[in-house]
Order: C-alpha cells, then structure tokens, then sequence
C-alpha cells in the first residue's frame, strides 16, 4: 500500500526539482553551441556601401564585438544606447549585422540614433544569421582575436550585462 503512494511523490518530487533548476536559470543565457568554436564564415554587402563586403576574416587578429539588429527591432532600439556607449569606450570594435531590414530603414536609424559601429554587415535575408543560431534580434556575440566565439547575450545588452559580463571579457581577452 505504501509503494502506491511512494511512487507518485517521487515523481512529484523529481518535477519539483526540475521545475525549480528551470526556473532559477536566466532566460538570457541560453546555452549556444557555438561557445568556444570558430565564428561561421560569411561575406555579405555593408550597409552603408553595398560594393562593399564584411568578412570576418578581415577582423582576425583582434578581439571583437558582433551585434545583430535590426531598425524594426524595439529592443534592438532600447538596447542602442548602451552600444553607443561602448563605441564611445573604444574598448573593441563592435561590428553590426543588420538582420533581415530594409537598408533605407536601418541607415535612417542609425542616422537618428547615432553609429556605434565601426560598420554594419547588411544580413538582408538571415542565412547569416541562421548560421549564427540566432532566435531572435538583438544578440550579441564576442569574438576572439583567433575568431571563436567567446560569448553569446540573447536580448538587448543592459548597462548592467555590459559592465558585468561583457567589459572584463573583452579586458580578458585583450
């Protein structure tokens, strides 16, 4: 008679389990694959000069920032400020990857809410970012000077994210 209920609790207690891990782990820090692995190769038009390219390649050597945004993105615009703020630190270039906009559309925001970028990549119709895994705009990635991906925030950067995770990452991989 015992075992009946024994049963049931045990596997009440291992759900309980479970849903506490889930439910303390931020929602920011979704494990990626990536982490730890070489940036996918691409080569796409810039932004502002479409017989232009980016390659990440053409950063090896340096330790770098890439962020994806988008103009249609309101976190992407709640986020803006604290990137503007990090181009202003000069701490590592920080390279944009416009996701799936419209190019008129992004330059005017960028013209409007200022340029943190040392360039925009114009990922227009998102195989760049089906490589890099992205679920949704912003995210922000950190590259190493040998090109592996160091670090992954999914969801706009916060002063907080900036200061606490990003900034001695890129102080430690200087």
């Amino acid at each position: 008679m015992k075992a009946k209920f024994l049963v049931p609790l045990l596997l009440f207690v291992i759900l309980a389990v479970f849903l506490a891990v889930g439910l303390s782990r931020d929602p920011q820090e979704i494990p990626s694959p990536l982490i730890g692995k070489p940036a996918p190769a691409f080569e796409v038009p810039q932004l502002a000069d479409p017989k232009k390219t980016f390659s990440p390649e053409s950063m090896k050597g340096q330790t770098w920032v890439l962020n994806v945004w988008a103009s249609w993105c309101a976190a992407c615009r709640d986020e803006h400020p604290v990137l503007v703020e990090l181009g202003k630190m000069q701490v590592a270039p920080i390279i944009g990857l416009d996701y799936k906009d419209k190019r008129e559309a992004a330059m005017t925001m960028l013209a409007l809410q200022g340029d943190p970028y040392l360039l925009s990549a114009f990922d227009s119709n998102g195989r760049v970012g089906i490589d890099y895994g992205v679920y949704g705009v912003p995210e922000t990635y950190v590259i190493d000077k040998t090109g592996v991906i160091r670090f992954k925030h999914i969801g706009p950067i916060t002063m907080a994210v900036l200061n606490q995770k990003i900034l001695p990452l890129l102080s430690q991989l200087k």
